[in-house]
């Protein structure tokens, strides 16, 4: 058995594409995954099942939501070696006055083909920063994420890929649950 951690996209975000954790709980146990545990309401489920591909998962699970909620819903798989991986690529856990609570990681589905550098630096706000590897954007939001302009849509529209964002304390508690169910 592998450990996986989904990340689903844009779920109970203003009243809109509303699933309840215990139903999707029971989406992931219908298709035959086992130490199923959701993490807060925005979609993040960690679970075990055989060693598969995470882009097969990607495609078995968007299915199974659809089929049981009626609408399709973008979702990033990671075994915990990437999102290990991705935690420790941050490259802002180095500056010790950089306050974690205004660090953002944006998981991407695929690699960037073409990253347009200026277009993004254009949308930073005074001391905003962000910094792009194969696999996820790492923003340091320090007037809140609230009020950034490099938004989940934004990064998506500018590098032609799905994408989703957790806070860091988020994307480190998924890691930490995963670990656990090791």
């Amino acid at each position: 058995m592998t450990t996986y951690i989904s990340i689903l996209r844009g779920i109970n975000v203003s009243g809109q594409k509303l699933i309840k954790m215990d139903a999707l709980r029971k989406s992931y146990e219908n298709l035959g995954f086992h130490n199923i545990t959701t993490y807060v309401q925005s979609g993040n489920v960690i679970f075990s099942g055989n060693n598969v591909n995470p882009n097969e998962l990607v495609q078995i699970i968007t299915r199974q939501i659809e089929t049981d909620f009626g609408f399709k819903v973008p979702i990033i798989v990671l075994t915990i070696n990437n999102l290990k991986k991705i935690i420790d690529s941050n490259p802002y856990l180095k500056d010790s006055n950089k306050d974690t609570t205004f660090l953002h990681v944006t998981f991407l589905s695929s690699k960037p083909q073409k990253i347009n550098f200026t277009a993004v630096e254009e949308k930073k706000l005074s001391g905003e920063e962000i910094f792009f590897t194969d696999d996820a954007v790492y923003l340091y939001c320090p007037n809140g994420y609230g009020k950034t302009k490099l938004t989940n849509g934004f990064l998506e529209t500018k590098l032609k890929i799905g994408a989703t964002t957790r806070n860091w304390k988020t994307t480190n508690e998924l890691l930490k649950i995963a670990q656990e169910k090791i």
